[in-house]
């Protein structure tokens, strides 16, 4: 799920100009998870808070929406996380960049660890015990012993990369951008091998590693891994060669051709390879991982392109939206539980219902998220 999550769009250099378009992008992305979690609630996929399957054909499609999501949204928020990496621990040198992230990212995972998480938990343990499944077990226990961060696995990851960054770098006297000598940015075949490149990467991860969720740290997919640490790192190299920028506008339409096919192509593979496409190790896994994989970095390259030439108004709404965008990231399942269980008693198909969740929960969780910055020291962390 998101940064939305982390406060990635404070300028990242001293003379640089506040980036509205990847503000809009990061509130698109947050609503993204938004629905995304929607479409978990009444899907075929039990990996949420709160499950209500309706089973009916309307589900399909919205395990349909939640597997493609995952292909490249994540990724994009650690891209963009990684992009205003550099710039803040120029700023703020090694121990102040290290500090400010424990701050903005340690204390808000502490904080719905251990405050937001065991409100989550009172619907699931309610159904437990009516099932009979936790038998006499406290509530306080139920909650350590199915521990699972949610959503805020990617504040828990981003930290990480954050750390190793920092532990990593190379102070800069000049932190100015330098970009390519002659100021050209090559592209094409660069992006072609580095999605091939990230593929087979991906493939041999999975291959070795094809368990589909961590426990521990209650990564819900490992499987993507190779993909966060590979775009947190290039939002990294983009910041000092000023890629956000200079990236043309037929990069964009590239990568929508190549989603677009990539996806068709996806599509009826899994009709022609059937499971034998998520064996890990074997050719047709490869060929699946392959296409995914043009799909995931195609989608990421027509966003970025598509925003930064069509949305970048920063009005007081674009500002009010962007502002809140990661205390949605951190408050959004407060909103969707609730929202679920007030429509329990609702008699729809499963696409309707998510549809009437969506609308109480987008507008539902700003509002909550500007209630809670206002209090008193909340916007030093949220």
């Amino acid at each position: 799920m998101a940064q939305p999550a982390p406060p990635i769009t404070e300028p990242a250099g001293g003379t640089r100009a506040r980036l509205h378009h990847i503000d809009n992008l990061r509130t698109a992305l947050t609503v993204l998870v938004v629905l995304h979690h929607a479409a978990l609630t009444y899907g075929n996929i039990p990996v949420w808070f709160y499950l209500e399957p309706v089973g009916d054909a309307s589900a399909g499609l919205l395990d349909l929406f939640v597997i493609l999501n995952q292909t490249y949204f994540m990724g994009l928020f650690f891209l963009l996380a990684g992009y205003f990496v550099p710039g803040s621990a120029d700023r703020r040198g090694t121990g102040g960049f290290v500090r400010e992230r424990l701050v903005r990212l340690g204390v808000p995972f502490l904080l719905f660890v251990l405050l937001v998480r065991p409100l989550l938990m009172i619907a699931p343990y309610r159904e437990a015990m009516a099932d009979g499944l936790v038998g006499d077990i406290p509530f306080w226990l139920f909650a350590i012993v199915t521990y699972d961060p949610g959503p805020m696995w990617f504040v828990e990851v981003l930290l990480v990369f954050s750390l190793a960054y920092a532990l990593l770098r190379r102070p800069r006297r000049d932190p100015a951008v330098r970009p390519d000598a002659d100021g050209r940015l090559r592209w094409l075949w660069p992006v072609f091998g580095f999605t091939l490149a990230l593929a087979v990467v991906s493939f041999l991860w999975r291959w070795v590693n094809p368990a589909p969720y961590w426990p521990v740290l209650g990564l819900p997919s490992p499987d993507h891994l190779p993909q966060y640490v590979v775009l947190f790192t290039v939002g990294a190299v983009a910041f000092r060669r000023d890629w956000s920028s200079r990236l043309p506008g037929a990069a964009g339409w590239y990568g929508a051709a190549t989603a677009l096919a990539a996806l068709v192509c996806f599509v009826a593979a899994q009709g022609v390879l059937g499971e034998v496409a998520f064996t890990p190790g074997t050719p047709q896994a490869l060929v699946a991982l392959v296409l995914e994989t043009f799909l995931s970095v195609g989608t990421v390259l027509a966003l970025l392109v598509f925003f930064r030439r069509f949305v970048t108004g920063g009005g007081r709404a674009s500002r009010f939206l962007s502002d809140n965008a990661f205390a949605v990231y951190v408050l959004h399942p407060l909103v969707l539980v609730l929202g679920g269980v007030a429509l329990a008693g609702w008699e729809a198909p499963a696409l309707i219902k998510f549809l009437g969740l969506a609308a109480l929960a987008v507008p539902g969780c700003w509002a909550l998220a500007a209630g809670v910055r206002a209090i008193p020291g909340a916007r030093r962390i949220l």
